[in-house]
């Protein structure tokens, strides 16, 4: 699947995105057990709402991180991995 500036995605069903103190990092949650993400992953699924564009998320990563390089790759990699995985679900 190739993930396009126009795509808009949410959490997948049956999972679940929050901070998770004890773990000082965001996770997700699903029913088969828990992922723990490393920052720049939970920066960026921290944006998917379900309303954002892939376009949205980078501009708005962008302007939090301007002084990463080659941000937007990372974003989009991790949003491709993300599908993979199957915790992400597509809504448009």
């Amino acid at each position: 699947m190739s993930v396009q500036q126009t795509d808009i995605y949410a959490i997948a069903l049956h999972h679940r995105f929050q901070w998770e103190e004890a773990q000082s990092c965001y996770v997700i949650l699903f029913p088969e057990g828990m992922v723990k993400l490393n920052g720049g992953a939970g920066e960026v699924l921290n944006q998917i709402d379900g309303q954002r564009s892939v376009a949205d998320i980078v501009e708005i990563l962008k302007a939090k991180f301007s002084d990463v390089p080659d941000l937007e790759s990372d974003i989009i990699g991790m949003i491709d991995l993300a599908l993979e995985k199957a915790w992400l679900r597509q809504v448009n």
